[in-house]
């Protein structure tokens, strides 16, 4: 018996193998890792660019952060809904275009506030709250990587994106914690 000529050719998608997983989070431990090691090695330059309107480069800082923050929302809210957890916006044609440039935007807000960390603070551990703040911010940003290099692979199993994704939520939540929350707490809503 012969195979029909006219039926539809079945694709087999091949599953990843280990390292299209293994390699991204080596190299997103690789760049948590240097951004670690140049803070520590780089004196600090104790200055940065004031933004009009904002009464120091902190209050800069923090609401930058707090932009970021609250688009990890939105990206976590979005992901829900792609991922058919909220049932009226799966199918919307907007969700997904929204959760690519929430995110997208969530990592462009904290670009300047990572660049006045590492350039003009550098490494610091002064107290529980400043270390576990520098280590944070090195690993939100290796996780960002990892999780970017990720979405380049076909056939991960389904776990892998939003368990990265929720990796970089989290990283990016603790830094938010013990720095832009912190501020509010000890400074008020200030500009």
């Amino acid at each position: 018996m012969s195979a029909d000529p006219n039926a539809p050719t079945v694709r087999r998608v091949q599953p990843a193998r280990p390292a299209a997983i293994v390699l991204p989070l080596l190299a997103g431990a690789a760049v948590a890792v240097l951004l670690g090691v140049y803070a520590k090695v780089h004196d600090p330059r104790f200055f940065s660019v004031n933004v009009a309107g904002f009464s120091s480069p902190t209050a800069v800082k923090t609401w930058l952060a707090t932009l970021a923050f609250v688009l990890a929302l939105f990206q976590l809210f979005s992901a829900a809904a792609l991922y058919g957890k909220i049932r009226p916006l799966a199918q919307a044609s907007w969700t997904g275009p929204a959760h690519v440039w929430s995110g997208r935007l969530a990592v462009l807000a904290t670009v300047p506030v990572a660049v006045h960390c590492l350039y003009a603070l550098g490494y610091q551990d002064s107290t529980t709250r400043v270390l576990l703040h520098s280590l944070f911010g090195c690993f939100f940003y290796g996780a960002f990587v990892a999780k970017m290099l990720l979405l380049t692979r076909k056939g991960l199993p389904g776990w892998v994106i939003p368990i990265a994704g929720g990796v970089v939520f989290s990283g990016l939540t603790f830094v938010w914690l013990t720095s832009a929350l912190w501020f509010f707490l000890n400074n008020g809503l200030t500009f």
